[in-house]
């Protein structure tokens, strides 16, 4: 590809914003009709709709559509991709630890995450130049300036996804139409991590707070959602990621400035809770990302990407790919809708046997058959079941394999745990402040049982642990888990852990010695009751499954009416360390990184490959 046709790639951005209609307020918009800056940006809706522009590479299958929200975050002791790995070129490559640079799934988002930031990169520098921008009204004035600090915001977004997956990328901040050479090398992650960081700084002070700014809801940044933001890539900045130069997994030794940050950051998020608090029932939380009613008014959804459309480009795949599993034929779908994604079978046992809520929001430990009714599955079949078509408008009607199911990018929960965690790590212990943030978001998982909850420890590696395990239990399946394990360099550890609980499993031993072999079933109605409710409700034979998945069942053959399902005995070498199947056998620190696209290679020659590829 020659140089005049890759920069005339770069210089592709939003100027005149496609025309479309949503359910969701903020993207419903009509484009300026000319591509010339001074009447992008020569009033305010001419400069949301290049806004709006920029959100839109947030959407669509290559953005938090699909591949970033749901191939990209695989795997770690929490959830795979689903199905038996075969080679490194498809979505399957990515979750082992294994994609080439040919892999079919990392081209396509990397393009986006590039024309994203190359949108920002143009409104950020024409709206200070705009005349409304230094001469406007003082409510025109703060219009403008609010968007300058969208702007920045959203390219943050995207160069942290790249930062995370790919290391030292190329990084344009200038405007395409001022870049002089498109080909550029690798640069440090340290160096982009510190612009950005630098950069949300500026952006926070430049837009307001959620109830300052009703109507821009969840889906587009204001204050909170921006210091949240800053407090995340503050902990990566802080956390180890390999690096080429040393061949290791690498902490810089500046790393308490950015924990600083951080704590900083979430504690005046946390002083905002008219903004921003947790919301009182976990499983809304999720029913919120379905339907435009909203069942978060305490806005613990800080950002959410907004899918609308039934299409590629600006709807999502989540809850048709990544979801609880609805067969062919049932009365919710006319083909099958999830189980792209696969909980690790022990991840099940890692929440509290009774008093923990999340678990069953979290993990579809059932599925929904063609004749409509609930069956429990196979421990390697469970599912993410945050996302179901059943909280949605779409039934079996319906063909579309987009069911406008939102993503959720940033919720006050993290906020609370990145608070704590920071705390701890700066003061060598939990302050009161860290312990209570971590003990809000237990209560609330163990709604009923508050008093119940773990006990706390007070020490600094004890509450680290802490830390990690609720994070584990709270963001299951929301794209957050892998990449916490890398900054704590605890990926390889925790990919082993799960090798060795899964034999243990396998053998009914140690500490899963009392767990069934086998269970036997009777399909039940599903009800659509709350998650508790719905997994307590599985007709199992000896009871339900507090009781049936957690001790020996005493029938010694199939009970009549019954259906058998394997248990432990679903377990076997294969699933644990198998290259088709098991769990990332062949993971070293440096595949924590992908191997770039080969033909991002082709057009930049002077991208340098990450080690192991």
């Amino acid at each position: 590809m020659n140089k005049a046709y890759l920069k005339y790639k770069l210089l592709v951005v939003l100027l005149a914003v496609m025309a479309f209609t949503s359910c969701k307020k903020y993207l419903d918009v009509t484009s300026p009709s000319t591509t010339s800056p001074e009447s992008a940006f020569g009033s305010t809706s001419n400069t949301n709709a290049v806004l709006i522009g920029v959100y839109n590479k947030l959407c669509g299958d290559n953005g938090y559509g699909n591949r970033l929200s749901a191939l990209f975050p695989q795997m770690a002791d929490d959830f795979r991709t689903s199905g038996n790995y075969t080679n490194g070129s498809d979505r399957r490559g990515i979750s082992m630890y294994a994609a080439t640079p040919d892999n079919s799934d990392l081209y396509n988002p990397w393009l986006q995450l590039y024309s994203g930031i190359s949108r920002a990169n143009y409104a950020i520098k024409y709206i200070p130049l705009s005349q409304l921008y230094t001469n406007g009204s003082d409510a025109e004035k703060a219009e403008m300036k609010r968007y300058y600090g969208e702007a920045l915001a959203l390219r943050a977004q995207f160069y942290a996804e790249l930062l995370r997956n790919w290391g030292d990328v190329p990084a344009y901040f200038d405007a395409p139409t001022d870049v002089e050479d498109v080909y550029i090398p690798n640069v440090n992650r340290d160096e982009t991590y510190n612009r950005i960081i630098a950069d949300l700084k500026i952006a926070e002070d430049l837009v307001p707070w959620r109830s300052e700014l009703p109507s821009y809801g969840d889906f587009r940044f204001t204050k909170g959602a921006i210091k949240g933001l800053r407090a995340r890539i503050a902990l990566a900045r802080g956390g180890y990621s390999f690096r080429a130069t040393e061949n290791a997994m690498v902490r810089r030794a500046d790393y308490l400035d950015f924990y600083k940050i951080a704590k900083d950051e979430c504690l005046d998020i946390m002083n905002h809770r008219g903004d921003h608090s947790l919301n009182p029932n976990f499983e809304n939380v999720f029913k919120t990302l379905h339907t435009t009613t909203r069942y978060d008014d305490a806005h613990e959804l800080m950002l959410e990407v907004g899918a609308f459309g039934t299409n590629a480009s600006t709807d999502s795949k989540i809850g048709y790919y990544d979801g609880l599993v609805f067969a062919a034929g049932s009365s919710y779908a006319s083909q099958q809708a999830g189980g792209g994604v696969n909980a690790i079978p022990t991840y099940f046992y890692e929440f509290d046997q009774i008093k923990d809520c999340r678990r069953d929001v979290t993990i579809g430990s059932y599925q929904i058959n063609a004749s409509s009714l609930k069956v429990p599955v196979l421990p390697t079949s469970q599912t993410n079941s945050k996302f179901r078509k059943s909280w949605t408008a779409f039934n079996n009607a319906s063909t579309s394999q987009n069911f406008s199911i939102n993503w959720p990018i940033l919720r006050f929960a993290d906020v609370l745990l990145m608070y704590a965690e920071a705390d701890n790590e700066i003061n060598g212990a939990p302050s009161a402040a860290a312990i209570s943030a971590l003990q809000e978001v237990q209560k609330r998982a163990y709604a009923g049982f508050e008093t119940q909850i773990p006990v706390t420890p007070m020490d600094k590696t004890g509450f680290f642990d802490a830390i990690v395990k609720e994070r584990l239990l709270e963001f299951g399946g929301e794209g957050i888990r892998k990449y916490d394990l890398i900054r704590w360099n605890l990926l390889q550890i925790k990919l082993e852990e799960t090798r060795a609980k899964l034999r243990l499993f396998m053998t009914n031993s140690g500490t899963f010695a009392s767990i069934p072999k086998t269970v036997y079933y009777i399909a039940s109605a599903y009800n659509l009751s709350p998650s508790v409710t719905e997994v307590a409700t599985i007709n199992f034979y000896g009871g339900n499954a507090n009781i049936a998945l957690f001790q020996p069942t005493t029938a010694t053959s199939t009970p009549t009416g019954y259906t058998s399902l394997a248990w432990s005995t679903n377990i076997t070498e294969d699933v644990i360390t198998s290259a088709a199947k098991g769990v990332a056998p062949g993971y070293v620190p440096a595949k924590s990184l992908f191997p770039f696209p080969a033909t991002a290679l082709i057009q930049n020659p002077k991208i340098k490959q990450n080690p192991s590829y």
